[in-house]
């Protein structure tokens, strides 16, 4: 098995994690507890335009502050808790919703709260490559996502008997062996201290937690529904 790291565009055709650690990946991950599917979208004026079709909850945020019109925000905290009759979550966000447009793979949703989870599903649908793909931030890197594909490619080499690992992989597993250093990493990377200064404190420390959910999206048919393993 091919495992591989990438930023923004996946290189395989097989199966793609797509890692958008603070916050869409564990924003839709944690959904899943309360959703029955999520509808990413890739303009706010789609987003409205779903709801006024299907109804329906949105969250939306760019810059990480919450879209005034929005029900809700990009907030993995808040929608853990969130209480509604509405089974659809429509999901507009600054970078992780934007990655999911042009893969062309079958696609799970990684982060640190479900890397095992991930991994293991990744493992059950991969043929011959697995590509771990890192959303960043406006077309820059970003740490967090980094770390918590490094998490996510642990287990997956942990799972697997004979797998092909590239460098760029390797070296995100050897920089999240202690844990330690990956939360204050990820406490003190650019985008949480902005998240911070926008009162999401809660959302960083919940984003630093590892493998708190079982949870795992997979994207098909342009929505995003909890994959239910084989067994």
């Amino acid at each position: 098995m091919k495992v591989t790291l990438s930023f923004e565009e996946s290189e395989s055709d097989d199966v793609s994690i797509m890692v958008d650690a603070l916050r869409a990946s564990s924003t839709i991950t944690l959904a899943l507890d309360n959703f029955n599917r999520i509808i990413p979208c890739f303009t706010l004026e789609d987003a409205f335009e779903l709801k006024k079709e299907f109804g329906g909850i949105v969250a939306g945020e760019r810059g990480g502050k919450q879209i005034e019109g929005c029900d809700i925000g990009n907030s993995p905290s808040a929608l853990k808790d969130y209480k509604t009759n509405e089974e659809l979550l429509i999901l507009t966000t600054t970078n992780g919703t934007r990655i999911l447009e042009n893969m062309q793979s079958t696609v799970l949703v990684g982060s640190l709260i479900n890397a095992k989870s991930v991994a293991l599903r990744s493992i059950e649908l991969a043929n011959d490559h697995i590509d771990v793909v890192m959303a960043g931030v406006k077309g820059e890197f970003a740490i967090e996502d980094f770390l918590a594909s490094g998490e996510i490619l642990y287990w997956i080499c942990e799972n697997l008997k004979d797998y092909e690992l590239s460098e760029y992989a390797k070296s995100a597993i050897l920089a999240t062996r202690d844990y330690e250093l990956v939360k204050e990493a990820f406490v003190n990377s650019r985008t949480a201290k902005r998240l911070i200064k926008l009162n999401y404190k809660d959302d960083v420390e919940l984003c630093c937690l590892k493998n708190i959910s079982d949870n795992v999206a997979i994207y098909e048919n342009n929505e995003l529904t909890l994959y239910i393993p084989i067994s």
